[in-house]
């Protein structure tokens, strides 16, 4: 997820009315830890988005660097990672929802053929860019078929996946296309990365949509456009610092800095070539590790999450 303004937030909000805390057990009670426990997903975006991506994404995987990560379906570079996934069975890998080619020349369309879903593809049979085209055009039925289609190729790939999330944050554009995929994701046995400190300011009209058996992160963090030109050692310690007791996220976009990954993110530095290789960078490195252990977190997956909700 990335470019909706409550990614640009650096979130330190927390939501006090969390959806967990309605539930008999709290998310660290639930996966059988005591319910002050700072649980941590770090997560990889945009898995498929290209090769340098994989590449990158399995390294962080490898050295257990990340705990979880999501496929863009629709991208030219899933079908890679999926085989790679397949063969690594029990990786925490879920469908990082896309509705949105925001790269100037590197696009792609829908799973489904664009005539199947014309409010969500341009005149070229391309994804919008921005997602407030998204939230215009996109019709609740279209959403729900992309949807179902991003996920039954997943599967068909050979992955099992483990939750749901969504590239840019198109998912909660509105509260009918935000009721369409939590529907779905019912139904896959999916549960959503729904971020709660941010809903909470940047997408209130979603909250009356917020039921008591859905599962949100309470504290979902993302460096944001702002990060440019700082220093990322100071950046993510201040995220570690702000980790809170039950079920926080934090988003990272793994690439290496080469000429594929350049060529994707041309006149684009915020989550561009070199702001993905400083993030990985970052993740694999001893002193995150230690930070994170100097912080006492506990890490967790949405595999876990999924098998203590599902009973799988």
């Amino acid at each position: 997820m990335k470019k909706i303004n409550f990614c640009f937030i650096l979130c330190a909000v927390v939501f006090t009315g969390s959806v967990a805390a309605q539930h008999k057990e709290s998310i660290p009670e639930l996966l059988g830890y005591p319910a002050n426990t700072k649980l941590l997903i770090i997560h990889a975006d945009d898995m498929g988005l290209s090769n340098s991506t994989n590449l990158a994404v399995i390294k962080a995987f490898a050295s257990g660097s990340i705990t979880s990560g999501s496929v863009m379906v629709p991208c030219p570079w899933a079908p890679e990672i999926a085989a790679y996934v397949k063969a690594h069975p029990g990786l925490d890998v879920g469908i990082h929802f896309t509705l949105n080619a925001e790269w100037k020349y590197y696009k792609c369309g829908g799973v489904l053929p664009s005539c199947d879903i014309k409010s969500l593809v341009d005149k070229e049979g391309n994804f919008f860019p921005t997602v407030q085209q998204v939230a215009f055009f996109a019709k609740p039925e279209d959403v729900e078929k992309e949807l179902r289609a991003q996920i039954d190729r997943a599967i068909a790939m050979g992955i099992k996946p483990t939750h749901l999330d969504s590239h840019m944050g198109s998912m909660y554009v509105s509260p009918a296309v935000f009721r369409t995929a939590m529907r779905v994701a019912g139904e896959y046995q999916l549960p959503v990365s729904l971020p709660l400190n941010l809903v909470k300011t940047a997408a209130p009209f979603l909250l009356n949509e917020i039921t008591p058996d859905m599962v949100g992160v309470d504290n979902f963090l993302m460096l944001d456009g702002n990060a440019l030109g700082g220093d990322w050692n100071v950046l993510y310690a201040g995220l570690v610092n702000s980790l809170i007791p039950g079920l926080n996220e934090i988003v990272v976009h793994l690439s290496y800095d080469n000429d594929e990954m350049k060529a994707i993110t041309v006149e684009h530095d915020d989550y561009g070539s070199a702001w993905r290789q400083r993030d990985l960078d970052l993740v694999t490195s001893e002193a995150f590790k230690k930070l994170l252990k100097d912080n006492q977190v506990q890490l967790v997956t949405w595999k876990q999450i999924q098998e203590a909700i599902y009973k799988k």
